[in-house]
Parts: C-alpha cells; sequence; structure tokens
C-alpha cells in the first residue's frame, strides 16, 4: 500500500465537477448560511456533528435567538445551554460549546483567533476539521475539511482501505482533501463537499447514477461501495450492572443528583446510584441534603428501577458527521 492514494482527478476538474454540481443540486438555503459569522458557522458545525439537518434547523434557530453571540453563551449557565440542547443527543458537544465560549471571551475578547488554524483547533470540541470549516465558509479563506462526509466520499472515490479512525488512514484522507481543495469559492466548496456526502454519497444507500464522480470512482467501479470505508474493528462492550436509589418525598416527588462530568449521561440528573454513592457503614446512606440530591418533581410513586446504559458509536468530535 502506498502511503498515499493516486488523485483520480487533477484539482481544478474535480472542483469543476464538484461546484457544477453544487451549483445546482446543492443546499443553498440553510439558516446558518445567511449571515455567515464564524459564531453561527461554528454553532451549526457542533450540532450537525451525529446529526442530519433536517433535525437541526429548529434548534440552531431557537439556540440563535437565546444566546445570538458568543458573549451571551458564555454567560448563560450550562444548564440553560443543555437545556435548549436536549433532543440532539451527545450532550458533550453542548458542554464544549459553553466551554469554547468561555475560553474565547476570557481568553480571546470574544473573538474567534481565525488568524490561527492551530488556535481554532485548541478550543474544546473544534479538532483540525471544524476550525477548517468555520474559516472557510465564514471568512472564505482556504482551509481543509475533512469530517464523517467528506471521509466517506474520498475513502470510496479512491478505495482507501483500512478504518478512517486509524492515524496512517486519516493521514491520506486528508492529503487528498489538500489535494483537491481550491483557493477560490472557499465557502462553496466546503458545503459542497458535505452536501455530496449527506445527500449522494451516503453512508448505507449511495445514489451513485447522480453523483459527478461516478465514472471515475473506483469504489464504484468494483462495486464495492457498502465496503468504503471500512467499519472500526469491534471490541467486546463491557457489562455493567448500576443500582440506583428512587428516594420519593411526598411534597417534592423524587430526588436527582448531577451526573459527574466524566460519566455517562454527563450533567444530567439521574437518581443517585449506589454504585457512586458508598454507605458509611452497612445500613445506611447519606441524606440528599448532606449527598447534595435536589427535587426533581416526579409526579408518581415508584419505588424500583433499572438503569441500562449503551455506549454510543465511537467517533471523533471533529469530524463525525451526519447532516
Amino acid at each position: 500500500m502506498t502511503d498515499t492514494p493516486t488523485p483520480v482527478l487533477a484539482p481544478a476538474t474535480f472542483q469543476r465537477r464538484l461546484l457544477d454540481w453544487f451549483d445546482e443540486y446543492g443546499r443553498h438555503d440553510l439558516p446558518w448560511q445567511c449571515g455567515r459569522t464564524p459564531y453561527r458557522v461554528w454553532v451549526s458545525e457542533i450540532m450537525l456533528q451525529q446529526t442530519q439537518v433536517a433535525t437541526v434547523i429548529p434548534y440552531f434557530e431557537r439556540f440563535m435567538a437565546r444566546f445570538p453571540d458568543v458573549q451571551s453563551l458564555a454567560a448563560a449557565d450550562q444548564d440553560e445551554v443543555l437545556h435548549l440542547w436536549t433532543g440532539l443527543g451527545y450532550y458533550a458537544r453542548g458542554r464544549n460549546l459553553h466551554k469554547a465560549a468561555r475560553v474565547l471571551v476570557d481568553e480571546h475578547g470574544g473573538e474567534f483567533p481565525l488568524h490561527s488554524l492551530e488556535e481554532m483547533a485548541a478550543l474544546p470540541g473544534i479538532g483540525r476539521s471544524t476550525a477548517g470549516a468555520i474559516v472557510a465558509q465564514s471568512q472564505g479563506r482556504r482551509a481543509v475539511i475533512l469530517d464523517g462526509n467528506v471521509k466517506r466520499s474520498l475513502s470510496r472515490l479512491h478505495a482507501v482501505p483500512g478504518w478512517p479512525g486509524r492515524v496512517a488512514v486519516e493521514r491520506r484522507l486528508w492529503q487528498l482533501a489538500e489535494h483537491y481543495t481550491p483557493h477560490e469559492r472557499l465557502a462553496d466548496y466546503t458545503q459542497a463537499m458535505m452536501d455530496l456526502g449527506a445527500t449522494l454519497c451516503r453512508r448505507g444507500t449511495p445514489e451513485c447514477g447522480r453523483c459527478p464522480f461516478n465514472d471515475v470512482c473506483l469504489a464504484h467501479a468494483r462495486g464495492e461501495e457498502r465496503r468504503f470505508p471500512e467499519s472500526k474493528p469491534r471490541k467486546a462492550l463491557p457489562t455493567r450492572t448500576t443500582r440506583m436509589l428512587l428516594l420519593r418525598d411526598a411534597r417534592t416527588g423524587c430526588a436527582v443528583e448531577q451526573r459527574p462530568a466524566t460519566a455517562r449521561g454527563a450533567g444530567c440528573g439521574a437518581c443517585p446510584s449506589s454504585m457512586r454513592r458508598q454507605p458509611s457503614r452497612p445500613g445506611s446512606m447519606p441524606t440528599p441534603r448532606a449527598a447534595g440530591w435536589m427535587p426533581a418533581g416526579l409526579p408518581s410513586p415508584m419505588s424500583s428501577a433499572t438503569s441500562a446504559w449503551r455506549s454510543p458509536p465511537s467517533r471523533r468530535g471533529s469530524s463525525a458527521s451526519i447532516r
């Protein structure tokens, strides 16, 4: 295997085909495309990680109405941010968005460090690809992206073997993305690459007949579209058993506590778990006040509960994408 796959097209040819397709079939009226500020592009990019555009749009509009700029987001309580995030899932995205807003206000005067992709990528929850998307779409400057859609499209186009999460495979895909990225129409090109993977070169059912690259796509020529990109090697998932206490009060309902930042469901309210709150002596438990629990106000009496945690799919926060 060579270190760098041979590009199937010259950059100018690839760009022309992609942008001609985008001009006719691409998405041009998304909310974050109207007034493309770094802040609006950033929020949209974070929301679009592992979430489809149709789902994101109403969340994005509500989020912008409440937090129109980075200063208002930084000044908010995390609970309010996560409340607006409810239903989008992957709540670490919302927590990192809030953390990054505070870093921007505290360390960068409320401005994005657009002069440096490295500084952008170092912000909580951003990473190299999201940093490139923010710069390319809000500033029109050349910056390369490699989100999940782009990885899938380039993997199929060049039949790149291996799981893209492996360092060596990801490096090859970055080299291809760098090869094709133009110096003009950066906002359109970036959106076009995302649209290609989201609408045609989809994960399960690609529409190869409509693809502007179907005559040069190596995976399509081999009839192996579903093979690429290759899946992550499977690991056996551990089984965990958790006992949770439902402490009911006739006046306030059921006591809950906020789960720690390193736990599954971090930051969310949950019934106190015996795995994390051991009695000080056999048969004893800390009182709700001493344990830091709070009333949840559940309406009906309950005497027992079972909790099952399911591990989410492994992904890189800055590159995974469904859109």
